[in-house]
């Protein structure tokens, strides 16, 4: 059953630890969308290697279970906004990583331009400055779904005033 306090980790490492193409192309994504560890990347692979592994079952099972299967498994992706309404469940395996790399909440701060660089929207997130409606999301990595995302907005908990006499009185108010 294993120990309720250690949760298990959510991704696989690569098979082999020294791959030069790999490793430059993880590079390049840690790069290009603002992640701190590749572990971040690995971690969306593993989602997505999940749900590759879920339509290629599907596709080869022909019961009523699986039809059952296959619309959740659509209306889900269609949630997260990797897919269309109307996509095939063949669709799911022309999925990539920058699929759902682009859904990242952080990308998405950056994309709407409520921050300049992708580090900035990570620190905005970190550090409870970005609600997805009412609530105040502090995972970089919390896949947005097509419902959230115009409710995505910056909340600013701190007002900073240049003037001390200010700064005091409102210490007095509170």
């Amino acid at each position: 059953m294993g120990d309720y306090k250690k949760q298990r980790k959510k991704f696989t490492t690569p098979s082999h630890p020294w791959q030069k193409e790999r490793i430059e192309a993880e590079k390049e994504t840690l790069k290009q969308y603002g992640l701190r560890r590749k572990y971040e990347t690995w971690k969306m692979d593993s989602m997505l290697k999940k749900f590759l592994h879920r339509a290629k079952t599907i596709i080869g099972e022909r019961t009523q279970q699986s039809e059952l299967e296959k619309k959740q498994l659509l209306d889900r992706l269609y949630l997260l906004g990797l897919l269309k309404k109307d996509s095939k469940v063949e669709d799911i395996l022309n999925l990539t990583l920058k699929n759902i790399l682009e859904r990242r909440l952080q990308t998405l701060v950056c994309r709407r331009q409520m921050a300049k660089t992708m580090r900035q929207a990570r620190q905005f997130i970190t550090h409870e400055h970005i609600a997805v409606g009412s609530r105040k999301i502090t995972n970089p990595s919390y896949l947005v779904s097509i419902e959230e995302e115009p409710h995505i907005k910056l909340v600013h908990a701190i007002q900073i005033t240049n003037n001390p006499k200010e700064q005091k009185a409102e210490k007095v108010q509170q």
